[in-house]
């Protein structure tokens, strides 16, 4: 339902007049406005001012000047935690003495507006995604484990409730698309996606009562995050109802990494996740990658969902892209929903053999989405000591004490990730045959086959190669590596691979390998 009154139309009119900003505008300049189907922004100068549209919709309610004025206070308290660079306040369009509008000015408040620091509207990463690269996807991965720390805990309870009622709105708004959506998939995707609720229903109880449900972004995909300075900032939160907002935080992160598959990113879709469980650290979170498939499934049919939801309102031109997109997100939540079986896949060798630069390559291409999580033991350990990845150790931390408990929390961590039915790559030497066998007695008892590779190179290009890393986990260095060629590795059953060429030929050599593992039956 839309209450457009004709006061707002006056107003977006004074708006988007260049003299109504003042010195904001250098001469010519245009304001630009841009319409969405609750708000209308307009970018002047500098400043960009956000004015809710007088709507009305099930899950809005702008129909007011009051509650626009609310709705805008409560944007403002979202999304400052999120973007203290973007959101300055709350303005008043007012209605002067003299009958004329004014930003700010001393009359009656006519309209509401968020007020925001204007940034460059072409680097949001929306625009940018064919441009994410690993360092951009690493901070990213960074920025929501950040965020997701500061966000306040809600009471899990009503939002579990809540994902049973996105099913069921989806399965209506999807019947009623025949045409769009085949409604013989449409059941199957109903059936599949309430099977997957029923069984982890009681892990998000659990999450929740860890605290793993929060008041999150709810909204976080490409389009809501902006590269200034050359870092991602999350802005645009959703602030209309708290409980669409809400969530476990793997739910909030879930968007994001389907907007990146969707976008054929997996390489930065799986950066994402494993820096962000890189940066949490938190065991639950590895538990929590059991309802993954359910939460991507969900965002992208939603997604789906609203896009379809927009035909109505476009013209003939627009419609066939519409179309396209929505079966497209229907699509992706039909893959999603019924992830291919957990991979175990454990690379060792010696230091300087390229053992993270080929888990980092394998990893996105190995089912379910978005890619396997790395666990490496160089991360493992500074962990274990508190300290950045990327600081030194000192030479006491690789006391064989301190490297058996390094290798059980690898065994540890690899079990919990495959038992919630996603894949792991376990990263480390391996230089000790009881260290192999462990993670042989892990894939025993998550009933997962163990694919094990074992890089080989020269000792003067692996002492080449350790002289080379920067800011790397890793603290071996020449020393080390010309140690390590005395190592007694013992009987080694894994498969050996040459890792003495490029990072490129060395991935097809291991890809081979995984092929052949893979279409062998258990």
């Amino acid at each position: 339902m839309n209450d457009k009154t004709e006061s707002q139309e006056q107003v977006f009119a004074f708006l988007v007049e260049s003299a109504s900003h003042g010195c904001r505008m250098t001469r010519g300049q245009a304001v630009r406005r841009i319409d969405t189907h609750a708000a209308s922004v307009f970018l002047a100068g500098n400043r960009a001012l956000k004015v809710k549209r007088a709507v009305r919709f099930p899950f809005l309610d702008y129909s007011t000047l009051a509650k626009r004025k609310e709705a805008c206070e409560a944007e403002l308290a979202v999304n400052v935690p999120y973007a203290p660079e973007i959101y300055r306040g709350v303005v008043a369009i007012t209605r002067e003495a003299d009958g004329r509008l004014a930003i700010a000015g001393k009359g009656k408040p006519v309209e509401w507006a968020v007020e925001m620091q204007r940034f460059d509207e072409t680097r949001t990463l929306d625009h940018l995604a064919g441009e994410i690269d690993e360092t951009l996807a690493d901070a990213l991965g960074t920025a929501v484990a950040a965020a997701h720390e500061k966000a306040p805990i809600v009471e899990a309870a009503p939002w579990i409730a809540a994902l049973g009622a996105y099913l069921d709105q989806n399965l209506e708004a999807f019947r009623k698309m025949p045409e769009l959506f085949e409604p013989e998939a449409v059941g199957t995707l109903d059936l599949c996606s309430r099977q997957a609720y029923g069984r982890v229903e009681a892990l998000l109880a659990h999450r929740g009562r860890l605290g793993r449900v929060r008041r999150g972004h709810g909204d976080l995909h490409l389009g809501n995050i902006a590269l200034i300075d050359g870092r991602p900032v999350l802005f645009d939160a959703i602030e209309f109802d708290p409980l669409i907002a809400a969530g476990d935080v793997l739910y909030d992160l879930a968007f994001l990494l389907m907007d990146l598959c969707e976008r054929g990113r997996p390489e930065a879709a799986n950066i994402v996740l494993n820096r962000y469980l890189a940066e949490t650290r938190r065991a639950e979170d590895l538990d929590g990658l059991a309802a993954l498939p359910l939460f991507l499934s969900l965002r992208a049919a939603i997604r789906a969902k609203v896009t379809a939801a927009r035909i109505e309102r476009v013209d003939a031109l627009e419609r066939a892209e519409i179309e396209r997109s929505a079966r497209a997100y229907f699509a992706f939540a039909q893959r999603a929903i019924a992830p291919s079986e957990a991979k175990f896949v454990a690379v060792g060798g010696l230091s300087g053999t390229g053992k993270t630069r080929l888990a980092r390559a394998l990893a996105p291409g190995i089912a379910p989405m978005p890619g396997a999580v790395i666990v490496r033991s160089d991360v493992e350990r500074k962990g274990l000591f508190g300290i950045a990845e990327a600081d030194k150790l000192p030479e006491a931390a690789y006391a064989p004490e301190v490297s058996k408990r390094v290798y059980a929390a690898l065994s540890e961590k690899a079990h919990r990730i495959l038992a919630a039915k996603h894949s792991a790559i376990v990263d480390a030497v391996f230089a000790q045959p009881q260290e192999r066998s462990a993670l042989a007695e892990v894939a025993k008892a998550v009933n997962v086959r163990l694919l094990g590779l074992f890089l080989t190179a020269g000792l003067e290009l692996r002492v080449a190669r350790v002289g080379t890393r920067l800011n790397d986990a890793s603290d071996a260095e020449d020393v080390v590596a010309r140690a390590q060629e005395r190592y007694d590795l013992g009987p080694i059953d894994w498969t050996r691979i040459d890792a003495s060429g490029t990072v490129e030929e060395t991935l097809v050599r291991a890809q081979a390998v995984l092929d052949q593992h893979t279409s062998r039956r258990p």
